[in-house]
């Protein structure tokens, strides 16, 4: 049941996707809706690894952590969800990337003006006509009904009672919940109302989703209301397009079809000719492409781990998919570049970070083709020995470890006989689809720790710790031992919120302070708390630490007193992360961009994408910089103001960091100027000095430079004093002439190793002339075959060539042994053949690779040299006797 496309209907409407992300945003906004841009798909929410719906960056405004950044909201957040990727390209509607435009209302208005605005926005402002409209509503939501139908105006028939399964959205097992109501688009109202199946998706697509959050679950079960109901919506952007464009699904619709085009044009194919698996195979590029730029703009490094896992997936079924369709050549750079020009009226960061993301592209697909390669020889290695079939879980590993489609490991198996266990890999990919549901699919708003539900119940800490390092405070909330108490006694572990703190809260890559919390600190039993750490729970500052002396109590006057050292420690270094980023702009690359940090008392870590690696004379010129603005002694200049200022001034945001409409600019005038909530130093020369301890890669395109500034320096220093001392005093030199000495001692164990491989060349050689009488006669050659253990390679191939020097032209000389006899997983195998020999047709490489494979393993060589090796040493002698077969049958046939 497709849609007319030739419909007056659809000709009358058109509507881009542009257009209805536009059009939706300002209906919205002209109801005093403020409008949010869209969220990274890297969450701050640790529950969830990517961004699943429109609504998660408002978890924290629905349990009440944080102050509601309007009372009305309107966004087109960015989505990702990987739970359903199997279903991508063959249903009309699934995607790993989507659009959710939504409309939050934070205690404000509710069901009647949500309903009414949903509608008018479908049928005025989209145009839908009413009779293609069906809403659905939980089946006890009497009120919801009574709106739709008499303030609406949707007939009775077309409103569906559907159950809990489908219309009632709970956020977890507990905590916020409420029917919904679902507004669906019905391709054939023709058919009439009588028995409406909204299962089905060929007649009916559901576009827009309307929860009212206006119940609260507890442990038991129980509904109660809540004190603020909310809204919280959303409208498939993709879905909407593909109503208002009228094609048969998403993909066709101008957001994605444009990279349709693209691929089959790199195929050198017409999608409308291509047959249902080649159109599959372009939908999954299309949907995938514009999922891993988005993903690589937010920061995600392709890895085997969470998130970058995710990535790295995504990416390799791209390519997997372009083979499918004939693409043999890398095209992910060029796919890239089109999802880019395609999304980046509503994206502009995508433009602002091409390059990374072109490089990203570049450097996985190129890993992913060896990796491939390494697939094929995997496969190749699994039927070399000889197995029976071909397991479900290596199918599944060859499959999702190395992108080797299943079609594939099934026809290679088939040439050599044999079958591929088809339940166990289905059984393999189910496991792994429930592992990724289970990780991916729910947004949970349930309150679980004592702690987190003490921060819910209090304001907003109000920090002091720029100004002042001591501050009277009022104890809010008291934790002991993780439970929720109103007193805390010497010994006990306890968690602190105050109404106002001088702490700093860990943060943007900078650790907590750390300090003390006192009452009556003059008396010798005065109450005295340890403060080891301080977090954050959004705005409230939780203080971590031990009751050392007295007690606490809920309700007390304590003073804070932060540790004056630490923090210092802690300022110079984050001052100097701001002018390692700096630097780095200036020696390396202006398109530097950080990739995470820490700072902490004693030493700061800064990741960042780079174009290349870092050398030596970098490090110099990075440390000659930096140690220059600090001795120029730059006073900071620090700045609240909003983020449109902010960005104007060309401050740079910092990792990880979240930020409102005013913000905190840290600027070393003429150096830095960064959004920056940390603490710092108040002029640069208080930094004192600055050293870069170690520079690696730890990710493709990512590096790490570790360094310490300030009193860390002479830590540093002296630690590494000591090593210089203890050195000196083991070789009997002088600090300065301790690296001549280590280059001698080298020199000294290069020329014994040598000496140590000839005398072991020479041993092996001995061994095996001891074996020279054991030579057979065939014919007119002379064969030897032994086992010689406790002989490495070099030393195996060296003695077969004395063999056949001292036995002739017309020989050949096979030899077999375990280069370490206690490692019984390493097999080597060495074939020499005289002149003669390979004049005959024989191939000491082929010869001796077909032998290894009987002990696991494979190899190859010259026509008269070779080496192979192998993993199965129990086989070692069978395969040494089946040599020694080969060569009589070989030498009685040729007469040799």
């Amino acid at each position: 049941m497709g849609v007319d496309r030739t419909s007056s209907f659809y000709e009358s409407r058109p509507r881009s996707g542009e257009q209805i992300r536009q059009a939706f945003l300002a209906f919205f906004a002209e109801r005093d809706h403020v409008i949010i841009p869209s969220a990274s798909l890297v969450p701050e929410d640790p529950t969830v690894l990517l961004t699943i719906a429109g609504m998660l960056p408002f978890k924290p405004v629905f349990l009440g952590q944080v102050e509601r950044p309007a009372a009305r909201a309107t966004s087109s957040q960015k989505c990702i969800r990987t739970n359903d990727i199997d279903n991508v390209g063959l249903t009309a509607r699934h995607h790993t990337f989507f659009e959710m435009l939504g409309n939050f209302s934070f205690g404000d208005y509710f069901k009647q003006e949500a309903i009414e605005w949903a509608w008018e926005l479908s049928t005025e402002v989209f145009g839908l006509d009413p009779n293609h409209l069906v809403v659905s509503i939980f089946r006890d939501d009497d009120e919801a009904e009574k709106i739709w139908r008499d303030v609406v105006g949707v007939k009775p028939q077309r409103i569906i009672r559907m159950d809990e399964a489908d219309n009632f959205w709970a956020s977890g097992p507990t905590g916020p919940c409420g029917p919904c109501s679902e507004i669906y688009y019905d391709f054939n109202p023709e058919f009439g109302d009588e028995s409406i199946d909204l299962e089905d998706d060929q007649r009916f697509i559901e576009f827009y989703n309307l929860v009212f959050m206006e119940y609260n679950r507890d442990a038991e079960g129980v509904l109660s209301k809540l004190a603020n109901c909310n809204i919280d919506t959303g409208m498939g952007l993709e879905r909407m397009a593909q109503i208002l464009q009228g094609v048969t699904n998403n993909y066709e619709t101008d957001l994605i079809y444009p990279l349709l085009e693209k691929a089959a044009t790199l195929a050198g194919i017409i999608y409308y000719q291509v047959d249902d698996n080649k159109q599959t195979s372009l939908k999954v590029i299309g949907d995938h492409i514009r999922a891993v730029t988005q993903l690589i703009c937010d920061g995600v490094k392709a890895s085997n781990l969470g998130r970058g896992y995710v990535l790295r997936r995504l990416l390799r079924r791209i390519v997997r998919h372009g083979r499918l369709i004939g693409i043999e050549k890398p095209f992910l750079v060029e796919m890239g570049g089109c999802a880019i020009k395609l999304m980046e009226s509503a994206f502009p960061q995508l433009s602002e970070r091409r390059d990374l993301i072109l490089n990203e592209l570049e450097r996985e697909e190129t890993r992913f083709l060896e990796t491939l390669e390494r697939g094929e020889n995997l496969l190749s290695d699994l039927i070399a020995a000889k197995p029976t079939i071909i397991t479900g879980q290596q199918a599944f590993e060859l499959y999702d470890t190395y992108g080797f489609p299943l079609e594939l490991t099934e026809e290679i198996a088939k040439e050599h006989n044999l079958k591929v266990d088809l339940k166990g890999f289905k059984e393999a990919m189910e496991e792994q689809r429930q592992r990724a549901k289970a990780a991916s699919v729910s947004i949970d708003l349930t309150i679980q720790d004592a702690v987190s539900r003490m921060a819910v119940d209090v304001e907003a800490t109000s920090f002091q710790g720029y100004d002042s390092l001591e501050q009277s405070c009022l104890v809010r909330a008291l934790a002991v031992n993780g439970e929720s108490l109103q007193r805390g006694d010497v010994g006990q572990r306890v968690e602190v919120i105050l109404d106002v703190t001088p702490f700093y809260g860990e943060g943007g890559g900078q650790i907590g302070d750390c300090g003390s919390l006192s009452i009556d600190s003059s008396i010798a039993d005065g109450t005295l708390i340890t403060i080891t750490s301080v977090t954050r729970l959004h705005d409230v500052f939780v203080h971590s630490g031990y009751v050392e002396r007295g007690s606490l109590q809920v309700g007390d006057k304590v003073q804070a007193h932060v540790n004056l050292i630490c923090r210092r420690r802690a300022q110079a270094h984050h001052t100097a992360t701001h002018l390692l980023q700096a630097a780095l702009k200036e020696v390396i690359d202006p398109g530097i961009s950080q990739a995470g940090s820490l700072v902490n008392f004693d030493r700061l870590r800064f990741d960042f994408h780079s174009p290349r690696a870092v050398t030596p004379s970098d490090i110099e010129k990075l440390e000659g910089l930096i140690n220059g603005w600090i001795s120029q002694a730059h006073s900071l200049q620090v700045q609240e103001m909003s983020i449109t200022q902010a960005k104007a001034a060309g401050a740079v945001a910092m990792f990880g960091e979240k930020y409102g409409n005013e913000v905190r600019v840290v600027n070393v005038p003429g150096v830095s100027m960064e959004l920056c909530g940390g603490t710092h130093v108040s002029n640069t020369v208080e930094i004192g000095v600055f050293k870069i301890v170690s520079e690696s890669g730890i990710a493709a395109g990512i590096r790490r430079i570790e360094a310490v500034a300030g009193p860390a320096v002479f830590d540093y220093l002296n630690e590494r004093d000591v090593v210089v001392k203890q050195l000196g005093e083991h070789l009997k030199a002088q600090p300065n002439e301790i690296l001549e000495r280590v280059l001698s001692l080298q020199d000294e164990v290069k020329v014994m190793n040598k000496a140590l491989l000839m005398a072991r060349e020479d041993l092996a050689i001995a061994k095996v002339m001891a074996l020279i009488t054991q030579s057979k006669t065939i014919g007119r050659s002379q064969v030897l075959i032994e086992r010689l253990d406790s002989v490495d390679g070099n030393a195996l191939q060296h003695a077969a060539q004395s063999l056949v020097a001292r036995l002739g032209n017309n020989s050949a000389v096979v030899l077999g042994g375990l280069p370490l006899i206690n490692d019984k997983s390493k097999v080597i195998l060495v074939a020499a053949f005289g002149k003669e020999v390979v004049l005959s047709g024989l191939h000491a490489g082929k010869f001796i690779g077909a032998i290894a494979k009987l002990c696991g393993g494979g190899g190859g060589g010259k026509p008269n040299l070779a080496q192979a090796g192998g993993r199965d040493s129990k086989a070692l002698n069978s395969a040494l006797e089946a040599a020694r077969k080969e060569l009589d049958l070989a030498f009685s046939l040729h007469g040799t």
